[in-house]
């Protein structure tokens, strides 16, 4: 079984943050310069939240207020859901079905590791299903004897 470890050793552990203080037009600048969808929002390595483009769209529409006139704590989600880097994948999927959220911070004890996504989870579980077919179908044929 693939942990979340195994995915973010082969997708990379980049995580991009901002800090609370700085505007969320600002931050959807940074979101679009790196194609991403969530940022973790810190305060030196202190995670204080995550600000997803949802929270941006929903949060300062909602408010009557602007982007450029609203900071990013005004509208972060400061109770984040994580995952340790040793769980399963499918529980992964579970979490992020049963919450509906698209983005996932990644712990291994206190030490932010990562950021997943959906899409993150979904392409590596078709790459893991994909492996298993192919072995299945190597076992089947009688390939390698």
């Amino acid at each position: 079984m693939s942990t979340v470890r195994d995915m973010i050793r082969n997708k990379g552990s980049e995580v991009f943050s901002i800090t609370a203080d700085v505007t969320v037009f600002e931050a959807l600048k940074l979101m679009a310069q790196h194609n991403t969808g969530a940022l973790m929002v810190v305060n030196g390595k202190k995670v204080e939240g995550i600000l997803s483009e949802r929270d941006c769209v929903r949060k300062v529409e909602l408010m009557g207020k602007t982007a450029k006139g609203t900071t990013v704590g005004e509208v972060m989600t400061d109770k984040v859901i994580y995952v340790e880097a040793s769980q399963p994948l499918e529980e992964c999927m579970a979490l992020m079905i049963d919450k509906n959220i698209r983005h996932l911070p990644v712990f291994d004890d206190k030490e932010l590791l990562g950021l997943i996504s959906v899409r993150d989870v979904l392409r590596e579980m078709v790459d893991v299903q994909q492996f298993l077919i192919s072995q299945l179908e190597h076992y089947i044929t009688g390939g390698g004897r």
